[in-house]
């Protein structure tokens, strides 16, 4: 499979890595020769210099024979224009990555003209992600799986833990509810555990429920549920505003500090339901002026890394109940965790995600189940993905306990038209199921892939 991407940005390098690793045959476009060398460097792909909205730059690139080509430049018109020549000069598929809230109002429209395959919004996605976290505080991170309907939530098990010294199985018997530890991390060592796994305090734990059974679990070890109502938010860029526009819509109070004039100016006409300060959020003063110890949650969405951190670490020491820090540079998350900042997102791990569950969806459409959702976890170590069965097969209508399972692979949930099931090994995958697989193997295509 032919993939080539136009931006050697956060995004485009994230993807060229992944999918090079992947074996697909990757061809990067960009105009910084110094970036495309290192690049080169790096990887075992091929690189073009030049405007990935040139025709001529597109064919030395050999887009005409492409499989997907993937437009992620840091302008939106450049991408849509990028996919427009190349769907016009013979690739197969685009993706375009479009974050301007006035162009994703009418990207349906957009797609139809374009013939877009995908259009990616990192900040929206963000934004999204950041919501929920806002309405459930007490994990670290959540992901969504059959829209929504089943949730993987991370958290980590404190000292206070009524599951500290409890093995997984007295877990499962004792709280009789449907959830399933996915994942385990204990300082380095990350494991797909089974019933013998004891937790210690330390252990951040991945689960997988319906929302209302994670509610219920949360409930039961004692989480005390934090009604959150204000918010206040640093830094005005796109996921500000998408994230200040849901939040402010569902009835909380919302307050954004931006040193910007012209960006504070624009907030103020976009969001009447929500408070916007133009000031530095670095101002540890100015946040104490403007109330941070009242807030409930403090969110840090500036363009750099250094401030996001160090006003977090602020806010945590103002006792603020839920923090969320937008980082970029992956090296780093690790740190900010040590920190006891363990809420952190990314807008190019959330478009990566995206574009590779689309990628393995294209590269196996001819087999027995589609990817449908994808999410990378664990400092990329752990994948969960969403699979839709689309014909039977060899472990179709087969019971689990009968399936025989490579090592570090999970089925953790299967969902069938509107029951969640949490399954047992007298359960099975029928046709028409999602199914959700927790595996510490890269590259799986199918469910064939689990299987011995």
């Amino acid at each position: 499979m032919k993939i080539v991407i136009i931006g050697d940005g956060k995004v485009g390098y994230k993807l060229t890595r992944q999918l090079s690793a992947e074996d697909y045959d990757v061809v990067l476009i960009d105009n910084n020769e110094e970036k495309l060398m290192d690049a080169m460097n790096r990887m075992d792909i091929i690189c073009v210099h030049g405007e990935g909205g040139n025709v001529e730059v597109q064919k030395s690139a050999g887009v005409p024979e492409a499989d997907l080509v993937i437009a992620c430049t840091s302008t939106d018109e450049c991408n849509m224009l990028s996919c427009l020549i190349a769907k016009r000069i013979g690739a197969l598929h685009t993706i375009a990555r479009v974050r301007n809230p006035i162009y994703y109002r009418q990207i349906d429209i957009l797609k139809e003209d374009l013939h877009l395959s995908m259009a990616v919004n990192p900040e929206l996605t963000m934004a999204e992600e950041i919501s929920r976290l806002v309405l459930f505080p007490n994990a670290s991170k959540i992901e969504t799986f059959v829209k929504g309907r089943v949730e993987l939530i991370e958290f980590p098990v404190s000292e206070e833990s009524k599951l500290q010294g409890m093995s997984l199985a007295e877990m499962y018997n004792r709280f009789q509810i449907k959830v399933l530890v996915c994942a385990a991390e204990r300082g380095e060592d990350v494991v797909i555990p089974d019933g013998d796994y004891v937790v210690q305090a330390g252990d951040r734990l991945h689960v997988a429920a319906s929302h209302k059974d994670i509610s219920r679990f949360f409930k039961l070890l004692g989480y005390r549920k934090i009604k959150m109502k204000n918010v206040m938010i640093c830094g005005g860029g796109k996921s500000s505003f998408y994230l200040a526009l849901q939040l402010a819509n569902i009835g909380m109070q919302v307050k954004i500090i931006e040193k910007n004039k012209e960006k504070s100016e624009g907030l103020c006409e976009m969001l009447p339901k929500a408070t916007v300060i133009c000031g530095d959020a670095t101002n540890h003063d100015l946040l104490i002026e403007e109330g941070i110890q009242d807030a409930d949650a403090f969110i840090a969405l500036t363009g750099m890394d250094e401030e996001n951190i160090i006003m977090s670490m602020f806010a945590k020491s103002q006792g603020v109940p839920k923090i969320i820090l937008k980082v970029n540079e992956d090296q780093r998350v690790r740190m900010i965790e040590d920190f006891g900042l363990d809420s952190v997102v990314s807008a190019k791990t959330v478009t990566a995600d995206a574009i590779l569950s689309y990628v393995r969806a294209r590269r196996n459409s001819q087999g027995s189940a589609n990817v449908e959702t994808m999410y990378q976890l664990v400092d990329e170590r752990v994948e969960a993905l969403e699979f839709i069965v689309k014909a039977e097969t060899r472990y179709t209508d087969i019971p689990l306990k009968d399936l025989s399972l490579k090592p570090n692979n999970l089925i953790a949930c299967i969902a069938r038209k509107w029951k969640i099931i949490i399954p047992n090994g007298d359960d099975s995958i029928q046709v028409g199921d999602n199914v959700i697989v927790i595996t510490m193997k890269k590259q799986i295509q199918d469910i064939e892939d689990i299987l011995l």
